[in-house]
């Protein structure tokens, strides 16, 4: 064997153990939730925070019928523990009226109770940017968003979320 011959192997192998002791950057690790609450108990402090809207203005749209059934349809399922089977329903209103931020609030809630955070916060979301931004839906979109931001671990988005709800009380006309 030439000297050029045994080489190779030599460096081969030293190329393979230098390779074996490179390290590959630290992965950055996902924060920690910053709440213990259950998906439905996410839904009730929602709820809550939307409160009864009495005094207050709030817009409501004219329904299509058949929108409305599938919603009734998404409320039984809901109020029987069954998320998969509402948003089912609420995503069959909304291919029939992509934009009401209604339905796609509903919708948002189904997927927190579905544990998808990431949808339920892009739904409330987007429910805002096509909502009145006032009353008892603004402050559902809100506490939605700052549901989905204490189970990504990031604080100061849910504080700054936490903030916008109080953001959505506008007192109604004065009736005479």
């Amino acid at each position: 064997m030439t000297a050029f011959a045994r080489a190779i192997p030599v460096a081969l192998l030293s190329s393979l153990l230098l390779a074996a002791c490179a390290t590959s950057p630290p992965q950055a690790e996902a924060p920690a939730p910053l709440t213990q609450a259950t998906p439905a108990q996410m839904v009730a402090a929602i709820d809550a925070a939307a409160g009864s809207g009495e005094g207050e203005l709030a817009v409501q749209p004219l329904r299509d019928p058949m929108v409305e059934d599938l919603r009734e349809q998404a409320r039984e399922a809901r109020a029987q523990g069954r998320a998969d089977a509402a948003a089912e329903a609420l995503d069959k209103a909304l291919a029939i009226v992509a934009d009401d931020p209604a339905l796609l609030q509903e919708r948002a809630e189904a997927a927190l109770l579905q544990r998808d955070y990431a949808r339920a916060g892009q739904l409330a979301e987007r429910a805002f940017a096509l909502g009145a931004q006032v009353g008892p839906l603004c402050r559902r979109h809100w506490a939605t968003i700052e549901q989905v931001r204490l189970v990504e671990g990031d604080a100061e988005g849910a504080a700054s979320a936490k903030a916008q709800v109080d953001g959505c009380r506008v007192a109604g006309p004065e009736r005479f």
